[in-house]
């Protein structure tokens, strides 16, 4: 059964393939039903696989494919919340590592082209810290980084 709020993705061709990849990737992600088209469609054939439902970090999701038509953007983003250095890198070198793309302030695309925040809890909790300061030291070593560095915002938050 589909949810009544889903988030309907653009792919070109390879929803199965980016579903399939997020399930493998994050926890609490699965690959649901499969709709093959009943028809020929701009972009397809009878038979070519239509959508795809799946579930990332529990969030109910439709990948759709439409064509080249649309391109993701960072309009978009998954930001997901990290524990510790090792789930951020291992959810940074999976969605970079496979084809993906680095960016700025623990941004990613992966290899569809869609964005990700790979986001520790440290960093949110060092920005919001109720000293103005040490909010602004993290925030300003965060901007220097690409994928987050949890030690280096800790110590930043600290002064050191």
């Amino acid at each position: 059964m589909i949810s009544k709020n889903t988030i309907c993705l653009w792919y070109d061709g390879t929803a199965l393939e980016a579903a399939t990849f997020y399930a493998r990737t994050f926890p609490d992600s699965a690959v649901g039903a499969v709709l093959r088209a009943p028809g020929d469609f701009p972009s397809g054939k009878q038979g070519d696989v239509l959508t795809v439902q799946f579930t990332v970090l529990g969030l109910p999701c439709l990948g759709l494919n439409g064509g080249p038509a649309f391109q993701h953007n960072e309009a978009f983003s998954f930001q997901v919340a990290t524990d510790d250095q090792i789930e951020t890198d291992r959810l940074w070198n999976a969605i970079v590592g496979n084809g993906g793309q680095e960016s700025e302030c623990g941004w990613c695309k992966d290899k569809w082209g869609l964005s990700w925040q790979i986001t520790p809890r440290a960093l949110t909790e060092a920005i919001a810290d109720p000293d103005p300061a040490a909010a602004q030291r993290a925030f300003n070593a965060m901007m220097t980084m690409q994928k987050i560095d949890i030690a280096a915002i800790e110590a930043a938050r600290r002064g050191g």
